[in-house]
């Protein structure tokens, strides 16, 4: 008889001990799933992207630069319902970031342009590195999603800038000279060389649109 009561005892306390685990593990599960859905508004609230060309000279490159084109594309189609979706249009995006290097245009390929497509890309690559780990920083997240924003501005302006200048109409004989300028910089000369009216005026041309 103390047999049977001892072992009705220890059944009555495992099956305590098993419900009171499956009470703490549906706890943590909705405390979980609680954090996960903050995560995901918040995220999913500071996901805006500029996904439209600010100036007429951006907006020229969506339909001449392909690579341009499908980078704006990606950024405008936003995620939605679940993290996991936010994940893969961050990996997509960070791809699309990258083919940004090739095919740029002639005009548009230098150094000023370049140095902002790596800032650009470099933003995008650390906003994929965020949005993918285990604990996701939603705050840092939605923080770069702003600055890449300010990085897709300062790229668009660059590229309005470059054609800007590139229209500045030339005075007679300037072209000539600045071809002899550049001559004249690839020869070592300690003697001062006095400097032309078409180079003053071009470089008060500059400074205007500056």
């Amino acid at each position: 008889m103390k047999y049977k009561i001892s072992l009705f005892l220890l059944f009555v306390f495992v099956l305590n001990s098993c419900q009171n685990e499956d009470e703490k593990r549906r706890a943590e599960n909705e405390k979980e799933a609680k954090k996960k859905e903050v995560i995901f508004n918040n995220i999913n609230k500071g996901w805006v992207f500029i996904d439209e060309p600010i100036n007429e000279i951006s907006e020229q490159k969506v339909s001449s630069w392909n690579e341009w084109r499908e980078f704006l594309k990606e950024i405008g189609d936003k995620p939605r319902k679940t993290i996991g979706a936010f994940q893969k249009k961050s990996t997509a995006i960070s791809k699309k970031a990258m083919a940004l290097n090739s095919n740029i245009p002639a005009e548009l390929n230098v150094p000023a342009i370049k140095s902002r497509i790596s800032v650009l890309i470099t933003k995008i690559k650390m906003m994929d590195l965020f949005i993918h780990l285990n604990q996701i920083p939603a705050d840092k997240v939605t923080f770069l999603v702003g600055d890449i924003n300010k990085e897709l501005v300062s790229l668009q302006r660059q590229m309005d800038n470059i054609f800007v200048k590139s229209k500045i109409p030339k005075e007679q004989g300037e072209e000539d000279f600045l071809k002899m300028l550049d001559t004249t910089r690839a020869i070592p000369n300690s003697n001062p060389v006095p400097v032309p009216v078409q180079a003053q005026n071009l470089d008060k041309k500059i400074q205007r649109v500056e």
